[in-house]
């Protein structure tokens, strides 16, 4: 993970001008990170994730589904690319030609070495700070979920699923009658 130093605050601007060089570039609280392309067994997940998730949206008009690399334009120095994202159908108007213009309605984090700290502390705090209604970090090597949900404003401590409870399933109240069992986004 490469960062700049503090005093540097980069803008939307300046990450117009990043290099498409393969690797996610971001921006939070003006501080630029760069991270390489996730591995295989991230990918994977990823993939299980957002065919469930597009599946259900498809069949119920619940709102739009996107997956990495996508921009999500918080703040004029808070641009990310969530893993996925869900924007709800009646605010499907923050989606335009080039990004998602404020904060999604569900995000998904899978972590990776070298994004651990940042998705876990950093971008939990600015989700929230911008009121990101569901956030799911999902942790390959534990195959474990992490989902925070805003409740008065805050998120409050993770409800947490493993594998080792193969029946639980993933729910989220912003996808109605949407379920998925743990074990089969590790897969």
């Amino acid at each position: 993970m490469t960062t700049t130093p503090s005093s540097v605050k980069f803008t939307y601007e300046d990450y117009l001008s990043f290099p498409d060089d393969g690797k996610r570039h971001e921006i939070i609280d003006g501080e630029r990170y760069v991270t390489p392309a996730p591995l295989t067994k991230h990918q994977r997940i990823s993939g299980n994730l957002f065919a469930a998730l597009h599946h259900h949206c498809q069949q119920t008009k619940a709102g739009i589904v996107f997956a990495a690399p996508t921009d999500v334009k918080l703040t004029e120095i808070d641009v990310v690319q969530p893993d996925l994202l869900f924007v709800a159908k009646s605010r499907v108007h923050l989606v335009t030609r080039e990004n998602i213009q404020g904060a999604p309605d569900f995000i998904i984090e899978i972590l990776s070495d070298s994004t651990r700290r940042r998705d876990e502390r950093f971008k939990r705090t600015l989700y929230e700070r911008h009121q990101v209604s569901e956030y799911w970090i999902v942790d390959p090597e534990l195959e474990s979920v992490k989902i925070y949900r805003l409740h008065e404003g805050r998120y409050h401590a993770p409800h947490e699923m493993t594998t080792e409870s193969p029946q639980e399933k993933l729910s989220t109240p912003l996808l109605s009658e949407f379920t998925l069992k743990i074990q089969d986004i590790f897969e």
